[in-house]
């Protein structure tokens, strides 16, 4: 797991949708999980919002705290 991969997911939003706006690390885990079943968007946010959906479905999501901006 890259770091600077994590720190994108505490500091980019969702560009667009419901959760417009939104830290990919904030969005909540039944959108992430409707993403996995149905497919990611292509490219860097389809990556970031399959790494944040893996993340949230292991558990690990504290891992992003030490990484967020105080």
């Amino acid at each position: 797991m890259n770091p600077e991969h994590l720190k994108l997911l505490v500091t980019r939003a969702m560009p667009y949708g419901k959760y417009k706006g939104r830290l990919i690390a904030d969005l909540p885990w039944n959108y992430l999980n409707w993403f996995a079943r149905t497919g990611f968007p292509p490219g860097e946010l389809g990556r970031r919002l399959a790494l944040m959906q893996e993340i949230d479905h292991n558990g690990l999501s504290s891992l992003l705290e030490p990484l967020r901006g105080r």
